[in-house]
């Protein structure tokens, strides 16, 4: 699985619409937000705009303006009477307002975490600033030559060298070492302004903000890594053997670097086909462009003022990146025609398409996801099809006999890969975890002890590296990673209610989701309109009848 989209503060400065007979502190907070609106529109904006350049060029002069917008916009939110207004505003109990109430909340919390003294704003801004600009602009090498991850994915997925396949394997992980000790800085700055707020520390105070519950994270990763336990060991076991066997060697000689994703979070393409080859003679963009224009989504306008290909200096993964809130909504990409980057394009248009749906009559508070699990959902569901037998058939115009032959594996793939999404989930909820609840214990080996409980694999001969700061989130998308597992669960949650209710099928076999416009007017209606108008769980449920459940993730991959 490839790197997700990352969240960054968007703000644009559209009309705010307001009900009518609102009683006196309404008004008031009516008010509020349209100040609110005037002052940090046009700065957010700009910061969008300036965050797109740096991604895509990866210039200096673009990450320093960046540090100096963000720094602004927070400072805004740092304002300790107009902290004190919100707060006292929901003290008062008398916002009754559907819309005004829901701004309320998010004005809050955003407040909220921002409330430390200016020194301390500025160094947390400036320090992710710089870690993201070494990060981004950072190329590893082997053998002293630079290489690119899309060249390292490449050799990892086809190599048969295993000299060359280790080299790249670390090559990937280089970049952590780099920048693990202003990360480790980073996270102690981040617990410092954490506490601040009254909180005991960064993880604890984003789980909070995010109107989420750490008791009921814990609960659902615990069932999950019970559930998958057994069916993880017999299918990695069964892995092994096919991977040992290509190798020439035992499968107790499997190293890290054997499998065919740095992380190992995503499943080696072995069963009898590789997916692979029926995407080389494709172009990804035109499949992806067709396939989301025949379920009425357009994505024409997103695809024209994106940026698709590697280069130098360009981020290394994917995004995708909604710069005003009326409509510019873009992705960023690096596609090779592959299965991994058919997957990452189906699913940054996923993220796209939920923002250029938002109901443009919302408040713009309001227009954007109603979680960033909920887009991350919507992301995976569409990200799934590209190991969808029936889709490709479909989309690339293959036989019944080639859809047969693929139906035998890609099942299998879809659903190894579940479960090895899950577990790797798993390490990185718990290594998060720990790391800011402890920020100098030994976290090299915390993380190798972490990855051998939950994925099985073995750490590397020798001493361990940071390698494990190579993973982007930790520094541009911290205490994030539990909203994929999330977006997991509610994507099979979403599929099961489409299927069974909206299609009204019995079953999802043979199930494609191509040319079905019915799917794109139920998202438009159910899940893109209202945005964040509701808090993320009655949302689920008015999308899909019931609260956010793992359920239907457990029936359609777990067996």
């Amino acid at each position: 699985m490839k790197e997700r989209s990352i969240a960054v503060l968007m703000f644009t400065v559209p009309l705010v619409l307001f009900g009518c007979g609102t009683n006196g502190k309404e008004k008031q907070l009516e008010e509020f937000i349209a100040a609110h609106i005037e002052k940090v529109g046009p700065i957010t904006t700009q910061a969008n705009l300036v965050y797109w350049d740096a991604s895509t060029t990866g210039k200096s002069e673009y990450y320093d303006k960046l540090s100096k917008l963000q720094l602004e916009i927070r400072r805004i939110y740092s304002n300790p009477q107009e902290y004190a207004f919100l707060k006292s505003m929901k003290k008062s109990g008398q916002v009754r307002d559907t819309r005004l109430a829901r701004q309320l909340d998010k004005l809050y919390y955003a407040y909220l975490q921002n409330q430390i003294e200016p020194d301390l704003l500025e160094k947390l801004v400036d320090s992710d600033t710089k870690i993201q600009e070494k990060y981004n602009t950072f190329r590893g090498t082997i053998d002293g030559e630079k290489v690119t991850m899309s060249d390292i994915y490449t050799i990892m997925t086809d190599g048969t060298d295993c000299r060359k396949r280790e080299l790249a394997w670390r090559a990937s992980k280089q970049v952590g070492d780099v920048i693990v000790d202003d990360l480790i800085r980073l996270v102690k700055l981040r617990n410092q302004a954490a506490r601040k707020v009254g909180f005991d520390n960064y993880h604890q105070m984003s789980i909070v903000t995010g109107e989420q519950d750490a008791e009921e994270l814990d609960r659902i990763f615990d069932e999950l890594c019970e559930l998958t336990d057994k069916p993880f060991a017999r299918m990695k076991e069964e892995l092994d053997r096919i991977l040992a066997d290509s190798y020439g060697i035992t499968p107790d000689e499997l190293k890290p670097w054997h499998y065919h994703d740095p992380f190992f979070q995503r499943t080696p393409l072995v069963y009898e086909l590789d997916l692979d080859f029926y995407y080389k003679n494709h172009d990804v963009k035109e499949l992806a462009e067709k396939y989301y224009g025949g379920v009425g989504l357009p994505v024409d306008d997103i695809l024209v003022r994106s940026d698709l290909y590697d280069r130098e200096g360009k981020y290394p993964h994917a995004f995708s990146e909604d710069v005003d809130r009326a409509g510019d909504v873009r992705i960023l990409c690096n596609l090779q025609n592959t299965e991994r980057w058919m997957e990452t394009i189906l699913h940054e248009l996923g993220h796209a398409v939920y923002s250029k749906y938002h109901d443009r009559k919302e408040p713009w508070l309001l227009r954007e996801p109603a979680h960033s699990f909920t887009t991350e959902a919507v992301a995976m569901f569409f990200g799934r099809l590209s190991r969808n037998g029936a889709w490709m058939q479909e989309m690339l115009g293959l036989s019944e006999k080639e859809r047969a032959e693929i139906k035998k594996v890609s099942e299998k793939y879809l659903q190894f890969q579940q479960v090895l999404f899950a577990r790797w989930a798993m390490v990185m909820y718990n290594f998060e975890k720990q790391l800011y609840a402890e920020p100098d214990q030994d976290l090299n080996n915390l993380w190798w002890e972490l990855v051998e409980k939950y994925q099985l694999v073995k750490r590397p001969p020798g001493p361990v590296d940071a390698g494990w700061a190579s993973k982007l989130h930790f520094t541009t998308a911290p205490c994030y990673y539990h909203n994929y597992m999330l977006g997991e669960l509610l994507a099979s949650q979403l599929h099961y209610h489409i299927v069974r209710k909206v299609f009204k099928l019995e079953s999802d076999e043979g199930v494609s989701y191509v040319g079905q416009p019915k799917l794109g007017d139920y998202l438009r209606e159910k899940v893109f309109g209202p945005g964040d108008l509701y808090h993320w769980n009655k949302m689920i449920i008015r999308a899909t009848g019931e609260s956010l459940t793992p359920k239907y993730f457990v029936e359609q991959f777990v067996k």
